[in-house]
């Protein structure tokens, strides 16, 4: 038998059916990058309202296995009481935990994992284990000027030009290496955030296929 043509690319390059999805089914496994006051929350909210799939922000991920009663629960709130940060290994169990729930069979929304290559790779491994994979990985980038104006815009106590700087060169340090890391893996689609929400919105469901409602 012959074999099935490939799928067409949708709208900013994204095969219209990824390996591993059922005929007819979109993209909906996605992890979603920015700098902080990118607009992220905002994009995020409209992408899982719009895809029908959970929003998954490493803190939600957190509050939710603490407060589980397992035994991984039960060991990560001892960490977080201890007010220390999260290994990698613990993270990772987390992650797998949460990916397993039913509400995510028809895929989900990544926000705020991975932060490093490190999380990356074993964000692979995990789905792998699983039988699936990563559909697109969206990357909103914003100029540093703009994302001080905005944070300072905002007006808190804690935003200072000097902190403000700070949390910038940790995301480049740590997190804006993912860029080219899945660029690599042709898995990234990368968006100008320094435009109107609603514009951006368009771009990001234009480059899963979706036209917005």
């Amino acid at each position: 038998m012959a074999d099935a043509a490939e799928p067409a690319d949708l709208p900013g390059g994204v095969a219209s059916r990824p390996a591993g999805q059922p005929s007819g089914a979109l993209p909906r496994r996605l992890v979603l990058l920015g700098p902080p006051n990118a607009g992220k929350g905002t994009q995020a909210q409209m992408l899982c309202r719009t895809l029908a799939v959970p929003g998954i922000s490493t803190g939600d991920m957190l509050r939710l296995e603490s407060g589980s009663g397992s035994e991984l629960g039960a060991r990560l709130k001892t960490i977080m009481d201890r007010g220390e940060l999260v290994d990698d290994a613990t993270m990772a169990d987390v992650v797998r935990e949460r990916l397993r729930r039913d509400d995510t069979e028809r895929g989900f929304l990544l926000d705020g994992y991975p932060r490093t290559l490190g999380q990356a790779e074993t964000l692979a491994s995990i789905l792998e284990a699983a039988g699936k994979q990563l559909d697109a990985v969206l990357a909103i980038t914003v100029p540093a000027d703009e994302l001080e104006r905005r944070a300072l815009a905002r007006g808190r106590s804690d935003d200072r030009p000097e902190v403000i700087r700070e949390r910038l060169k940790v995301y480049r340090d740590k997190t804006e290496p993912l860029i080219g890391y899945y660029r690599g893996l042709g898995l990234l689609r990368e968006f100008d955030g320094d435009r109107p929400i609603e514009d951006v919105g368009r771009d990001l469901l234009a480059a899963l296929g979706v036209q917005r409602p």
